[in-house]
Formats: structure tokens, C-alpha cells, sequence
């Protein structure tokens, strides 16, 4: 399964946020063996968001968007997923349900446009906040905030699935620019990647979809490479 991540907000784009939506999300995905191909950021505008969906949703399995749900004047995008598809925004008599029978709110308590999806959505409940989240010709719209938007993926997380991976680390004290033919030699030996990532030494990611094969590139490698103990 492949995916694409939408997270929305100006907010992010000027500094002011850290996008760890996407990077958490990732790792999600990731367990569960989904490849997610794209991370995005668009600003607070209906027509970057429609633009990117689009493009977006005839290229990936799914997408997942976050940031920018409920009726205030930037939250804008299920204007813009709504604008992606030709669809129109109505309220949503379901999720309207559920915010007045589950969430314990009185129509009059919710300001209004709080229960607008676009036209034909799944509505996605929130069980920490209030705007509903949408599933749509499969879109999947989250809450920014992360604590809604955890708890709102948790209940679509079954949705998303792939093959198993299996993962191992080496620790070397190499100098990255060291170890590229012997990354390249273990690519040749053995059907996984490898990721570097420099820092207080190299840490080395191998990551493929049989776990003895993991465990014997991993296994070659620390017999190739001076360890970091």
C-alpha cells in the first residue's frame, strides 16, 4: 500500500510549528508495512490544498490529510478535498448525531459548519475534540491537533496495511563517507536497504521484508565495519 501525508498549515510553513503529525504518522505506517511515498505541506489556501489532492489521490492507494477541520475562518480543508472531488459541503446528519448523542454537545452548543463534510463522506468521530475528521474516495481528513489526530487514526488504522518488514540496526564508528562501498556490498548480497544517518557515529537501518535476510545483512555487516559498542 502506498501513501501520500497532506499536512495543512501556515503555521508549519512560517517555523512556528513542528510537523510531528507527519513523523509520527510515518512511523505508524511504516509498522504496519505501508510505504508512504510523499510528505507535503501546503498553506492555509483552498486552492493549494485542492491542487495537492488531487494530483495526490490518482497517484497513492490513500492520502491523509491533517490540520485545518472545524468552522473557523483558516480551517479550510474540506473546503479543499471537497473542491478536489466536484463534491459539494453539507452537514453531515451522522456526525452531526454522534456530536449531540456521543459527544454531549447541544445543537446550539456547536458553532455553525462544525458538522459540514463534503457530500458523501465518512465522517470520522472525535473522541478528544470536536471537529469530525471525513473519509472520502479514499482521503482520509485528520484534526491537527495530535492528540486528536492520534486518536482519531487509531480508529481507521486497521485500513492501512502491507507487508511485514523487519528492521535492525548497526552502530559504527565510521565516518559515513567510509562505509559506501560496503553499503553497496550488502545491497548486492542481500535483498534490503540501508539507511545511514549520521551523528555521534553512523547508525545503519536495514530494513526488508524477510527477517533472517535482515538478520544475516546486519549479522555481515558488523563483521565488515568497526563497531560502535
Amino acid at each position: 500500500m502506498h501513501v501520500a501525508l497532506v499536512t495543512v498549515g501556515d503555521e508549519i510553513l512560517a517555523g512556528d510549528t513542528v510537523n510531528t503529525n507527519a513523523a509520527w504518522l510515518g512511523k505508524r505506517l511504516a509498522d504496519r508495512g505501508v510505504d508512504v511515498e510523499r510528505v507535503t505541506v501546503v498553506p492555509d489556501r483552498v486552492e493549494e490544498i485542492a491542487c495537492v489532492v488531487s494530483e495526490y489521490r490518482t497517484e497513492y492507494d490513500a492520502v491523509i490529510v491533517t490540520g485545518g477541520l472545524g468552522p473557523t475562518h483558516d480551517d479550510l480543508t474540506l473546503a479543499g478535498v471537497a473542491a478536489a472531488l466536484d463534491r459539494e459541503i453539507e452537514r453531515n446528519e451522522e456526525a452531526l448525531s454522534w456530536l449531540t448523542a456521543e459527544g454531549g454537545y447541544t445543537r446550539e452548543d456547536l458553532t455553525s459548519g462544525t458538522a459540514n463534510l463534503p457530500r458523501g463522506a465518512r465522517p470520522l468521530h472525535n473522541e478528544v475534540g470536536v471537529a469530525p475528521g471525513a473519509v472520502v474516495e479514499g482521503i482520509y481528513v485528520l484534526p491537527g491537533v495530535p492528540s486528536e489526530m492520534k486518536a482519531m487514526f487509531e480508529s481507521v488504522e486497521e485500513e492501512f496495511a502491507g507487508e511485514p518488514r523487519y528492521t535492525d540496526f548497526v552502530y559504527t564508528t565510521e565516518p559515513e563517507s567510509a562505509l559506501v562501498p560496503r553499503l553497496a556490498e550488502v545491497r548486492k548480497r542481500f535483498d534490503v536497504s540501508v539507511g545511514s544517518y549520521p551523528g555521534d557515529g553512523v547508525r545503519l537501518k536495514l530494513t526488508g521484508t524477510d527477517e533472517e535476510t535482515v538478520e544475516a545483512a546486519a549479522e555481515w555487516l558488523r563483521e565488515h565495519v568497526e563497531l560502535d559498542e
